[in-house]
């Protein structure tokens, strides 16, 4: 739960990344938390469509979290 994030440059993708290990961490089953932090994505980016969203939140949660990357992902193109 306590993992630092910091590497990561997009506050978007951060703000993803962790919410999902916070959600997950705390019971929340995988549906659910991905669910969550989709819709936080399209907070950051409301011009997103939700095929784009569910991507990038995927993307981001397979390398972060299940391959425990630190490398940079493609992601979206803000910073």
């Amino acid at each position: 739960m306590g993992r630092d994030f910091s590497y990561i440059a997009r506050r978007c993708e951060r703000a993803v990344v962790s919410a999902y290990r916070e959600l997950r961490a705390h019971g929340t089953a995988d549906p659910e938390a991905f669910r969550a932090c989709t819709i936080l994505y399209r907070i950051h980016h409301p011009e997103a469509s939700m095929n784009e969203a569910r991507r990038l939140v995927a993307e981001w949660i397979d390398h972060h979290v299940v391959r425990e990357s630190t490398a940079p992902t493609r992601g979206c193109a803000c910073d």
